[in-house]
Order: C-alpha cells, then structure tokens, then sequence
C-alpha cells in the first residue's frame, strides 16, 4: 500500500504522496502543493528539501555511512585510484578493463592545453586568487572546444568530461606556476593522473618531481573521498545552472564558485590557519577544548562538526591514517599534526564533544596531508574543486538524462512594501 501524509488547510484535508528511497530514505512529493493549496514551503537553507532523486551518492550521517553508487568509501579507498572512481560516479558502474583503459588514455591525451590557452594566465596578476582562475579557465574551455558545447550522443559525452576532468588539473597547476613565477612543465604521457598533477606542479626544466608511492597514493585518497558528497552547496550550484541547459564547462565553473566560499570548500584552509595559530600563540589543545566550550570566548574549534554527519565522519577516518604514514615516510615532525592529533583525543573524551557528536570531519587532517605533500594553502580549495569534478560531471549528466527534469526556479515569501505611488523626485 502507497503511504500518503494528510494536511490540513482551512478545514480541507488534502494527501501527498511519499517516496521511499532504496535505503529507505522517505520524503514528501510536494510536486501538486501549490496547485492544490496555493501554499508553497518555506525552507531557508533547503535543510529539509529534496531538490532530486539521485542514484550517484548515499550518505547516514547518523551512522557515519558514505558510498558512491552503493560501494563504501573505505573500499574504495583502501582499493581503488580517482580515475576509477570517476569513472564510476559518472557512469554508474565499475569499469570493465578496456573501459578503464581507453578512458585513462583519453585523460593521458587531454592533459596538455592548447598553446594558445597558455597566454590568458598572463591576463591574471600573479597575486589573483587561484579559485577564481580556476572557474575563468573552466569556462574558457568552452571556447576552445565549441563542439562539446553541445553533447549529442555518449561518445560525445565521455570525451567531454575527459577533457574536463583531464585539464582541470593542467590549469590547476600552470595557475600555481604562474603565481611564484616558475615555467610551465608539460604533462608527462607515461604518468598516471596524480603523479602527473604533482610533476607539472614541482618539476623543473630538466629536473624531475619524482612521486613516492605513498605519496601518490595518500593524494589519491584526498581526491577520492571529495569526488562527490550528495547535494552540497556547490552539488547543487552545478544542478542549478545545468539545469537552464548550461553546457558543462559553464555548469563546473558555477560549481567552483560555491565551492570557494569559506563556509564550503575553505573548511580545510580554516583549520591549518587554526592549527597554526595555535602553535604560534602558545595554546595548549586542552586550552582550546575549553575556550570551544565557553561560549564567551568567541573562540571556535575547526574540523569538529559536520551539518550531515551526527558521527565521526568516515573520511576522516581514513585521511588520520593517512596523514600519519605521510609524514612517517617524509621524515617530517609536524607540530600542527600533533596538535590535531592531541585535539581529536581531547574532544572524543569529553562529554562536551560527545553529546553535541562533534566528531573530527574530512577537513581536519586533509589539510595536513596536503601541507606535508608542499601544496600551499591558497591551493586547497583548489585540490578540492580536482577532487569534486567526478561529481559535478555525474550530477549533470544525470540531471540531463532525466526527461522529467525542470528548470530550477524557487519560491519566496515576499516580505517588502504592499503597493505605493512612485513619488517625483523633487518631492521625496
């Protein structure tokens, strides 16, 4: 039997049907709400609005879950590369080896730019915000490569988002080149998708970033686990746009926009400042405990605390793990690591932290990693807008194979002046 809720509106009663989910998710389809009533919700922040149906990503937060198209994210963590893993949120599926063959040797054959692209860098100050050439560069794709404007068949599709997901990475690191004033290094043919990333971000003329293995790996892991997170800010920024029929390099740069507002995509760059003025300022992590609980103090502990997850989030797991073996196989003894790690036991034993679930998120030590690897903070968000891009793609594609979908457009409650005379301006 079909479950259906009642409401009740000026003494008549009127039913709307619920939707259950595959993981038993349910929400109210309030498709004919207006229609029938002449009411719209109100949801500021849309905390209690499904915008979608999706396959891509499920997330509990109150049982710290995450998976993408139904694997858990420590299998893919602990088993799987990025490029693998795009391959699954875009397509659906895990890729059969030919699939994953021929999809790594398109990102290998669009990696490098076109020559000319090179000179619109010049166009930016060296001290310009790496975020916004990002989103610039994303949507100068589109005029290099007008015939994927446009997407007529799968074929056409694959190849676009190969481009895309290929050459976010060459202008992520020509962008951090241009900005210390070092040439750009060509991308390496025979590396894989990470090692490439880093070799055209450290090597120099005729000296070679060599990539350690863990090394690879443990920026595999950051990329994997940002690759999607449901209907995020910048998740729904990419529908939202996508949704007027914008292409998809227009779409991904909308989305890079949102992710760069502190409050979404900045969270990592917040707690390596945090960290960092900690050990500078002579706090002790018991200090900062107590500060966090006085709310007098003004003072507030980043990476603790997630909107979605009421648990210790399952990435952050993973990212502890590995930043430890990170640092290990560097040498390097970081005091921010330290820190972090001091904070984390701190809070998981006080009742204060335990009874508001403020557990460590996916920002307190992916910040750390990346600090260890030498990419600089003005370049994290960066690393996540990389990272996301599988995403952003998936979510648009879906949204464009949904023959139900609409345009976006959202209501309001109109809260300004009732009607008034214009008055002339020698009377105001």
């Amino acid at each position: 039997m079909n479950e259906t809720v009642k409401l009740i509106y000026r003494d008549k009663t009127f039913e709307f049907p619920v939707v259950t989910g595959t993981e038993g998710e349910k929400a109210i389809d309030i498709t004919q709400l207006r229609s029938q009533t002449g009411l719209i919700t109100l949801d500021s922040g849309y905390g209690n609005t499904g915008a979608c149906t999706s396959a891509i990503t499920f997330i509990d937060g109150d049982k710290g879950i995450l998976r993408y198209r139904g694997i858990p994210i420590e299998q893919l963590a602990e088993k799987s590369r990025f490029v693998e893993v795009a391959w699954l949120l875009i397509f659906g599926r895990l890729p059969k080896q030919d699939e994953l063959d021929r999809f790594s040797r398109r990102l290998t054959a669009n990696a490098p730019i076109h020559e000319d692209f090179k000179y619109h860098f010049g166009g930016f100050p060296t001290s310009a915000p790496p975020m916004a050439i990002q989103s610039a560069m994303i949507n100068t794709l589109a005029c290099f490569h007008p015939q994927f404007i446009t997407l007529g068949d799968e074929e056409a599709f694959e190849e676009a988002a190969a481009r895309l997901l290929s050459k976010v990475r060459t202008i992520a690191a020509y962008a951090y080149r241009r900005s210390i004033g070092r040439p750009f290094i060509y991308p390496d043919p025979k590396l894989k998708y990470v090692a490439n990333f880093l070799h055209m971000m450290f090597s120099m003329p005729y000296d070679q970033y060599v990539v350690e293995p863990e090394i690879e790996h443990a920026l595999n892991q950051i990329l994997i686990l940002h690759a999607d997170h449901e209907q995020n800010c910048s998740t729904s920024t990419v529908r939202m746009v996508g949704s007027s029929r914008a292409n998809l390099f227009a779409s991904a740069a909308a989305g890079v926009c949102a992710l760069w507002g502190p409050l979404h995509g900045g969270a990592n760059v917040e707690v390596l400042e945090q960290l960092e003025a900690i050990h500078k300022g002579g706090l002790t992590p018991q200090k900062c405990i107590e500060m966090a609980k006085d709310k007098t103090s003004g003072f507030r502990l980043m990476g603790f605390g997630h909107r979605i997850y009421k648990n210790f989030d399952p990435r952050a797991k993973i990212l502890k793990a590995s930043a430890e073996k990170v640092l290990n196989k560097l040498g390097i003894k970081d005091p921010l690591l330290d820190i972090a790690m001091q904070l984390e036991q701190l809070a998981l034993k006080d009742q204060y932290f335990v009874d508001r679930k403020l557990y460590p998120n996916v920002d307190f030590y992916s910040g750390i990693i990346m600090r260890a690897i030498g990419i600089p903070v003005n370049m994290f968000t960066v690393m996540f807008s990389i990272g996301r891009m599988p995403g952003w793609i998936a979510q648009w594609k879906e949204q464009h194979d949904d023959p139900n979908a609409r345009i976006a457009r959202p209501r309001q409650i109109y809260v300004g002046p009732t009607v008034q005379d214009y008055v002339p301006i020698e009377n105001r």
